[in-house]
């Protein structure tokens, strides 16, 4: 079975520390591979992490302050270096255009890989879909943070699966199986089959990625049933004014968020230099959301699969 899974390859915000590289991360969905906001340092995190540049075919920016994006100058030459044999595609918000040519020719290189570019403009109050397939649709919505800044949501698609005890109750077969799948309802010896009659659903995957931004209703509608939630907890509620005035969210305000959007686990990184620890980040989130975890380099952290719905 492919694998789903997020590994954090660095967990501090604005100024790495002795245990925590800039903020990046690597989320590997079945076959395909996502690179999250990668700040300084970010291929070398791949390195300790036993993870190839050419297992990223999309990189995703939330913003351009330097600890979400400062690394891809170094990510895009080590892709062209391995003579990465796919493109891969960048998104990110459209007002960074200037920063992702400047990044993309920081210094003299040979480019032996196709980077597809994606500047994202959101409509107001809304979402827009990213990237649609089998394996998952990716969608984005913009969040509130001093500058401009996206947040992305990965979900995979609903799925049915057939339950051969209920075909064979109704005397489905063969050929017919198809005919059901492609057209909802046949009849079968004077009866109406529908497809929700022999099969059970498993709702798909949901992951989430909420960087820098103050609490807001489109982190809640990224999170929304998610089954892990990556989001920012900079701060402890003890400098709940720091992050109000940097436009950023507390540990707690990330479980809040989680909370809201019914998620099923959530994953505090971002951490300010300021904490010799996480201990507190933990404490204040798990008052308002039980389940939840604080990163260090190189986690990695399983996104479960759901199990389809039991059959009746």
């Amino acid at each position: 079975m492919s694998t789903r899974e997020l590994i954090a390859l660095g967990t501090s915000s604005q100024v790495p520390t002795r245990d925590r590289s800039h903020n990046a991360y690597m989320v590997r969905w079945d076959g395909e591979g996502f690179l999250l906001d990668p700040g300084e340092g970010a291929q070398r995190q791949l390195t300790l992490a036993g993870i190839g540049a050419c297992a990223i075919h999309n990189i995703l920016i939330t913003h351009f302050h330097g600890d979400h994006c400062l690394g891809l100058a170094g990510i895009i030459q080590r892709l062209s270096l391995d003579r990465c044999d796919h493109p891969v595609q960048l998104y990110y918000p459209e007002t960074g255009e200037l920063y992702v040519e400047h990044l993309c020719s920081a210094s003299v290189y040979q480019s032996k890989v196709e980077i597809v570019r994606h500047p994202v403009k959101i409509p107001a109050g809304g979402e827009i879909e990213l990237i649609r397939s089998d394996q998952f649709v990716l969608t984005a919505r913009e969040l509130e943070h001093s500058i401009p800044t996206i947040g992305f949501r990965i979900e995979e698609p609903q799925q049915r699966r057939f339950l051969r005890s209920r075909l064979d109750e109704v005397g489905v077969h063969g050929k017919m199986v198809g005919e059901l799948q492609r057209k909802g309802s046949i009849e079968v010896n004077g009866r109406l089959v529908r497809l929700e009659d022999v099969t059970t659903v498993r709702s798909g995957n949901v992951f989430a990625f909420i960087m820098d931004t103050r609490p807001c209703p489109a982190a809640v509608e990224l999170a929304r049933g998610a089954d892990l939630v990556l989001m920012e907890g900079t701060y402890t509620s003890e400098h709940a004014d720091l992050a109000k005035f940097y436009c950023h969210s507390t540990a707690a305000d990330a479980a809040q968020t989680a909370l809201d959007a019914g998620a099923r686990r959530l994953a505090l990184t971002h951490f300010s230099q300021r904490y010799p620890d996480t201990s507190r980040h933990i404490l204040d989130a798990e008052k308002i959301f039980a389940n939840v975890i604080a990163l260090n380099d190189l986690d990695r952290v399983e996104i479960h699969r759901r199990a389809s719905t039991p059959e009746r």
